[in-house]
């Protein structure tokens, strides 16, 4: 595949399509919901080719494209992606091919929903492949900015309210974030203590050997910073509203991708980049990642808006990341990043069945329903699949990343680690509650009417349930994936304690 721009085309898919809806007139419903649908297929269809054409044996960047664009301030076009990256492209094309069939009854200005969500998933997609630190963040801006729109618009409770609160809370930590690019790239610039070039290369940055009172000053930047998307307690109360008030399909990728932005570059810059300001920092992460994990977990139990169950459930779920990150070994950042994909593809399910029933029965009380199973059996059946993951259930791939997350969390941060495994324990409370009361409860014959899933809506809910279980069978097909990237990062850790500095 050498020579052939695969990484350009999926990020450039969704930006495509969305141009091309504005030459099709608002009457077409059809044929913009074809457009979009076509659009989120060659994304899916070559995310997959580069899942089969990646070489596992390397550690390094591949498919990379590059082209020289301001060669004076060192920022460059350069897209790649490694064991890190490539799993959250694929998570990124399942994601949006599912949403784009949770919004067929779309209904409401239907061009400029799928617009403004296509110009969202560009942005992600090119946080991920980006290998240019200036394009990270500007991608990561595409990614954040349009949501206000796309929940102000088409939201339901609270959307104005919840849209501006979001946009806030992350403009705030895109601001705090941008003055830690700034500081790298000033330091890099510097001939006696950087490269002495401009550049905004992430692997030459990632390469200087930053001096101590730099690093810890940097990560916290960056910590804060990025911290806020994915998002890290107490900077997270943008999260709940934010889900809960967005339509379906933006929930999906609130809680499936935008939130792994955060976590991804705290790995991809914060640690590569400041191993010894992240050594300084790692208890800290550590105890919020625990207050994340378990605090929210409570919360998320008493909630009576199954949206809001949700919503807290991805907070809690976060967490083990942050966790896992913050234990600074290959196990920990292994399971962080395979949590990452995990945990995507199960909020993606939840907010897509949360949403088919909220459509269908205009509440989200949970104490409205009772015995759906018997009317919706095939959504009981789904909802029960992603419960099951979210508990860390064997059999889901979200098991297999929480088992690596605490073998490497419980050798650095024992007493937290075994604290955070108890959130465990309360999620399995809350999901198995809710199953309890919405699908096996009794029988309420006020719902005796709705419709199960079928056709259309069956597309997302399978293929995000196949996955579930696929990489929960067959872990490896992931996990052996991200470990030689992984182990690049993981050595500088194993170095600087052989160094007698960490």
């Amino acid at each position: 595949m050498t020579g052939f721009p695969i990484l350009s085309l999926i990020m450039l898919a969704p930006l495509a399509g969305a141009i091309l809806l504005l030459f099709i007139p608002d009457t077409k419903v059809r044929a913009i919901k074809a457009t979009a649908a076509i659009f989120s297929s060659i994304s899916l269809l070559l995310s997959i080719l580069l899942y089969i054409n990646f070489d596992r044996s390397l550690n390094d960047f591949q498919f990379t494209e590059h082209i020289s664009w301001i060669p004076r301030f060192g920022i460059n076009y350069d897209l790649g992606v490694d064991g890190l990256s490539l799993p959250l492209v694929f998570l990124t094309s399942i994601i949006f091919f599912s949403a784009v069939f949770v919004s067929w009854n779309m209904g409401q200005r239907t061009k400029e929903f799928f617009f403004y969500m296509m110009v969202v998933i560009a942005g992600v997609f090119g946080v991920f492949m980006a290998r240019d630190l200036f394009f990270l963040f500007l991608f990561l801006e595409l990614a954040v900015i349009p949501k206000f729109i796309l929940i102000n618009v088409w939201g339901s409770k609270n959307k104005d309210y919840a849209s501006m609160k979001y946009t806030l809370y992350l403009l705030a930590g895109s601001a705090v974030a941008l003055i830690g690019i700034i500081a790298v790239y000033v330091y890099a610039a510097d001939p006696a203590k950087g490269l002495g070039v401009n550049t905004f290369d992430i692997a030459s940055l990632a390469g200087i050997k930053y001096d101590a009172a730099f690093q810890k000053f940097a990560f916290f930047l960056m910590l804060i910073g990025f911290g806020v998307l994915v998002p890290i307690w107490p900077i997270h109360r943008w999260t709940p509203d934010g889900h809960s008030s967005a339509p379906t399909a933006i929930s999906m990728i609130l809680a499936g991708v935008i939130m792994k932005l955060g976590g991804y570059a705290l790995i991809r810059v914060g640690i590569n980049f400041f191993p010894q300001g992240a050594a300084f920092w790692a208890p800290l992460i550590a105890i919020l990642a625990t207050v994340n994990a378990v605090y929210i977990a409570v919360v998320a139990m008493v909630q009576k808006d199954i949206k809001y169950v949700v919503a807290n459930s991805s907070i809690s779920h976060m967490g083990y990341v942050l966790i896992g990150i913050a234990s600074l070994n290959a196990s920990s950042i292994t399971g962080a990043a395979g949590q990452m994909f995990a945990h995507g593809i199960m909020a993606a399910l939840f907010f897509a069945l949360v949403g088919n029933i909220y459509d269908k029965a205009h509440t989200r009380e949970i104490v409205d329903f009772g015995g759906l199973a018997h009317q919706m059996p095939r959504v009981a059946s789904a909802f029960l699949i992603a419960g099951l993951a979210s508990l860390g259930m064997p059999g889901t791939f979200n098991f297999a990343a929480e088992f690596s997350i605490f073998t490497g969390s419980i050798q650095a941060f024992p007493v937290l680690a075994v604290l955070s495994i108890f959130a465990v324990v309360i999620t399995a409370i809350y999901v198995l509650r809710v199953v309890q009361q919405i699908f096996f409860g009794p029988r309420n014959a006020r719902w005796d009417n709705l419709q199960d899933i079928k056709g259309v809506e069956m597309i997302p809910v399978i293929l995000l349930g196949f996955v579930i279980i696929l990489f929960g069978v067959l872990p490896d097909l992931l996990v052996g994936m991200t470990n030689g990237s992984i182990s690049v990062i993981a050595q500088k850790f194993i170095n600087l304690k052989a160094g007698g500095i960490f």
